[in-house]
């Protein structure tokens, strides 16, 4: 066991230059300026292991996800990164693990210049708990922030990236499922390393009309968007399904699961799977050209997978237009 202190390992790991903050590690409190015209976005996320990853995640992984979680939560305002605060909880210090998992957070962070200005460790069961800071332009008195709240009868809606693969890779991790090894490692990277969708939230400002993260499940993340915006929807649960990258990645390697999944395993990974982190968002038919355009730009892949509609409820269309009865409940802390 090390025998590193507290305030050698904040040192050693954790104290990185601050170039945009005022005041950085190293006192009670950081500082921050935004700039003028801008507004602060803020979110929290806690990683616990046993509860948010397995205790034989890779280090440098973990401390991607760690940051990567509450940056997306910023694309989903259309923030631009600006700061970071962790808490960290430790059972012993560990060089070996703090190494790689210091590395991962930082390497992120500096992709998106979001400096980390502060935080807290202590010992106790390993707990990750990060506190984001971004600024969103406010024009003519006006905030440029992406809610939840704005999405209107008649919007398209629409998911970027790939869905599903995450709760794929858990339900092989667990030994619930079978797949070839290229398979597995291509999922679990999307469980362990997910790429926060930074550029296209910002580039969806003054054009969606409202967006959240996947976090818990493409269904249950819709149902905060229906429940503030007033308004239902209709989703057609094939195009969910077939952005499942799993099924191609079997097909180029001529591998096959074991057992066979059926429909509803399919369809419970790409609606309820949670662990996406893609940017579910709504948008006006008129604005299709402009998405594409934010999707082109930001270099994401967006599909429009439904629509807002006046009747409340949300609405499962199978391949054939047919209603499904199955309800896809998204991922519960305490349920």
């Amino acid at each position: 066991m090390s025998q590193l202190g507290e305030f050698d390992l904040i040192a050693r790991y954790f104290k990185h230059p601050a170039r945009r903050a005022v005041l950085g590690v190293g006192d009670d409190c950081a500082l921050l300026q935004p700039r003028p015209g801008t507004q602060l976005a803020i979110s929290c996320d806690m990683l616990v292991e046993g509860r948010h990853f397995l205790p034989t995640v890779d280090p440098f992984c973990l401390g991607h996800k760690a940051l990567a979680v509450n940056l997306s939560d910023l694309a989903a305002c259309g923030a631009t990164p600006l700061a970071f605060t962790l808490a960290l909880a430790l059972p012993q210090v560990d060089e070996a693990w703090l190494g790689p998992f210091a590395q991962g957070l930082l390497a992120l962070a500096d992709a998106h210049g979001c400096e980390l200005v502060g935080g807290d460790t202590t010992r106790g069961p390993l707990n990750i708990c990060i506190t984001v800071f971004g600024e969103v332009p406010v024009l003519n008195g006006r905030s440029q922030a992406l809610l939840r709240s704005g999405a209107r009868p008649g919007d398209d809606l629409y998911v970027s990236g790939t869905l599903g693969d995450a709760a794929l890779a858990l339900d092989v991790l667990f030994g619930r499922l079978s797949v070839p090894a290229a398979v597995l490692d291509a999922a679990r990277l999307r469980l362990e390393k997910p790429s926060p969708r930074v550029a296209l939230g910002q580039a969806l400002r003054g054009i969606a009309s409202a967006a959240i993260d996947v976090s818990d499940g493409l269904l249950g993340d819709l149902g905060h968007i229906l429940q503030q915006s007033g308004v239902g929807a209709t989703v057609e649960a094939n195009i969910a399904t077939s952005l499942i990258a799993s099924k191609s990645y079997l097909a180029s390697s001529g591998g096959q699961f074991e057992p066979q999944p059926a429909p509803a395993d399919w369809h419970r990974w790409a609606l309820a799977g949670g662990d996406d982190y893609e940017l579910l968002f709504s948008a006006p038919p008129s604005a299709r050209a402009e998405v594409a355009a934010a999707a082109q730009a930001s270099q994401t892949p967006v599909t429009r997978i439904g629509q807002i509609e006046a009747l409340p409820g949300l609405r499962l269309l199978d391949g054939q237009g047919e209603l499904l009865s199955h309800r896809y409940p998204s991922f519960d802390h305490f349920r």
